[in-house]
């Protein structure tokens, strides 16, 4: 519920300095190694929403894959757990590198 406020938040921090009334869309980067389960998002933006300057607005999950580096083989490799092991060569001395991200990437406005 606090990422869906803190979308909201940027929303109308963005809506106050570029002046417009309403947003349509949204669109949300969130990366695969977040933690953010898509489906509460989807839900919990529905709810905080209401009454506001993106009531009834759509909103677009866009999904970034996780990518991490591998200490043992030195590759740069995909992801689908924090705490996985590389497949490349089975490794779990592994540093994430991308995917943990959320963010607002694009606002419809009208």
């Amino acid at each position: 519920m606090s990422l869906a406020e803190g979308v909201l938040q940027l929303i109308e921090d963005a809506a106050r300095q570029q002046e417009f009334t309403k947003v349509t869309a949204v669109w949300l980067e969130i990366g695969q190694l977040s933690g953010v389960e898509v489906e509460a998002m989807k839900f919990c933006f529905d709810a905080v929403t209401r009454n506001s300057i993106a009531d009834g607005a759509r909103l677009e999950i866009l999904a970034t894959p996780g990518t991490g580096w591998c200490m043992q083989c030195s590759m740069s490799v995909p992801m689908k757990e924090v705490f996985g092991e590389c497949p490349q060569c089975g490794s779990y001395q592994m540093q994430v590198t991308g995917g943990t991200e959320m963010r607002v990437k694009e606002l419809e406005v009208a």
